[in-house]
């Protein structure tokens, strides 16, 4: 009826790493009825860190058999039972990516011990292998070893079964539970809990750190997808481990939930948010005269020391934005790097370009227009809102940008006319100008999704 199972490997990651050692044991929900134990080859060294912890070594596995050779034994042995571990979703990826390369399709129901534990043993200091062992008066003969870890995870999984007054472990087991993807130390309640809106999302260790920062239309199904065997960044054991609580904070739209998600990062530096901790591709479009005299545009990634009159977060993002100063200025799509033909660009032929490319209109005359669609880059003379959909349905949200670079924001009722620039700032939290907020802003605006944008006095 289930199979408790317990393996060592040569590090967290079920795709970066493989299995050194298992132990299954079968449990008919009375007694242990079987078990099985072997050490696995797995194909590498293990690292000096794993046999400092578990007593593993290259030497001891380097004539075991690989889990490709047992794999079908394995199978029989977890087959049409449900699967149990302390913390599950760890030895479960690892099994499921090890049957994967073995050319076998395995799946099935899982309880986790943890999330068990904290709902029919509510109140210990600490849910960990080790503790709850010794909380239960569950002695581990060989801790660290799948053998003992697995055998001491029977014991509490028998004491769960004795103890289960309420039927939360079958309850676990419905499809729509959620408990089988929930990391094993976050309150199912606090997931159930999330709603399906805008905004952004903190994920706190034990200690109320914010670990992880991220933004979502949905943040629910976000979050959900996080924890899916699908999203393998989040499948790193040590990460769903630390997630003991999740707040969020409603923000209305998309725009507002991508600027807040980036000023949060940069105001907590979470551990996790590797992405915006470093340097990212950034686009300019920079300007620069031929030979002739000409002024000329091209769209390049942003260098250490680079001065773009305007970035953005993608190429096309960049190239998008150009072409539509070339159509409003009159300019010419060669010289504006967004044409390689050689001769007339194309836009001569149908009257936009008035043939600067092949000297027809003289430079001067030319780089006018030039100069006009350059102070249009950054509204730098002018302020704008971004006006979207607030929180609730009385309210809208508003970003501000005052003279090209981003003020703040904030939500006001839908009743209240916008009419200045001073009265606006009344109602917005300043912000922090920042390379990848203007991305964001100038990226938005070349499409501004279901927003208003309101020109500021």
């Amino acid at each position: 009826m289930y199979a408790i199972v317990d393996i060592e490997t040569t590090g967290g990651y079920a795709d970066h790493h493989r299995i050194t050692e298992i132990a299954i044991y079968h449990h008919n929900g009375s007694e242990i009825t079987d078990h099985f134990y072997t050490l696995i080859n797995p194909g590498r060294r293990v690292p000096y860190y794993i046999t400092g912890l578990t007593g593993i070594t290259t030497k001891m596995v380097s004539k075991a058999p690989t889990f490709e050779e047992v794999a079908e034994d394995i199978l029989r042995l977890l087959e049409g039972r449900i699967f149990v571990a302390h913390n599950a979703h760890f030895d479960y990826s690892f099994l499921k990516k090890e049957f994967e390369q073995a050319g076998i399709t395995w799946h099935a129901k899982k309880l986790c011990t943890v999330r068990l534990s904290r709902k029919i043993i509510p109140g210990l200091r600490s849910y960990g292998l080790g503790s709850l062992a010794e909380s239960l008066g569950i002695r581990i003969e060989n801790r660290h070893r799948a053998g003992g870890d697995a055998e001491a995870t029977a014991s509490i999984f028998s004491r769960l079964l004795q103890r289960d007054k309420d039927g939360y472990i079958i309850r676990s087991l419905k499809r729509n539970s959620g408990e089988t993807i929930i990391p094993p130390n976050l309150p199912k309640e606090e997931f159930d809990a999330l709603p399906a809106k805008p905004g952004v999302y903190y994920f706190l260790n034990a200690r109320g750190q914010v670990v992880y920062v991220g933004k979502a239309n949905n943040i629910k199904k976000r979050i959900a997808g996080h924890f899916t065997g699908d999203a393998r960044e989040w499948n790193r054991s040590k990460v769903r481990n630390e997630i003991h609580h999740i707040r969020y904070t409603l923000t209305g739209n998309e725009l507002v939930s991508l600027i807040l998600e980036s000023q949060e990062i940069r105001r907590l530096w979470p551990k996790y948010n590797v992405a915006q901790k470093f340097k990212v591709d950034e686009w300019g479009i920079f300007t620069y005269d031929d030979q002739l005299g000409y002024k000329r545009f091209s769209v390049n990634l942003v260098t250490r020391g680079a001065t773009p009159l305007i970035r953005f977060n993608t190429k096309g993002d960049a190239w998008n934005f150009l072409w539509e100063k070339v159509h409003a200025f009159e300019l010419c799509p060669k010289l504006s790097g967004l044409q390689l033909k050689k001769g007339l660009c194309f836009s001569h032929q149908t009257g936009e370009c008035k043939g600067a490319c092949a000297g027809l209109e003289k430079p001067t005359v030319y780089n006018k227009r030039v100069v006009k669609a350059i102070q249009t880059f950054n509204n730098a003379d002018g302020s704008i809102a971004i006006v979207g959909k607030g929180r609730k349905a009385d309210e809208k949200s508003v970003v501000l940008v005052e003279k090209g670079k981003f003020f703040g924001l904030g939500f006001i009722s839908k009743r209240k006319k916008i009419s200045s620039l001073r009265v606006l700032k009344r109602y917005v939290n300043k912000g922090t100008e920042t390379a990848t907020v203007q991305n964001i802003i100038n990226s938005y605006l070349l499409n501004p999704r279901d927003s208003e944008v309101i020109i500021l006095n």
